[in-house]
């Protein structure tokens, strides 16, 4: 069900009143939704596709259906809906698989593979200063 656009306090009531997230789209190539529901506990449902594949471990914190087969998807809903013991486990590790997403984590990880590329390739004298990037 698309219950229109939500944000701040009304989104996070919206997805804490949900027991699972459905994400059926073929086209959008990062949807800030998949990260979001399982921030909020929710396990997922969605295609092996793009981001939902980065975000979404089968069997962990959800369950991925084939890209672009509709009556698998509809499946790992339905496994879902009618396994409560399952669902609950899916929903007790959805925040944890998205903990890294925590800005302050991505800048670390932005500046130690910043790091490592100099130590593997040496610094070179003749290329422009660029402003560190640093968390305050």
């Amino acid at each position: 069900i698309f219950a229109g656009m939500r944000t701040g306090e009304d989104l996070a009531a919206h997805y804490a009143s949900a027991d699972l997230f459905l994400f059926p789209s073929l086209t959008e190539t990062f949807g800030n939704v998949t990260a979001e529901a399982l921030a909020s506990g929710l396990a997922v449902v969605a295609y092996d596709y793009a981001a939902a594949r980065q975000l979404v471990r089968d069997g962990e914190n959800g369950l991925l259906a084939p890209f672009d087969d509709g009556a698998a998807f509809v499946a790992a809903a339905a496994r879902l809906a009618g396994d409560a013991a399952l669902l609950r486990a899916l929903q007790a590790r959805a925040p944890a698989s998205v903990d890294a997403m925590d800005w302050d984590r991505i800048v670390q990880h932005l500046v130690a593979t910043f790091e490592r590329v100099i130590r593997r390739h040496g610094r070179n004298d003749d290329a422009q200063a660029v402003a560190a990037i640093a968390p305050d």
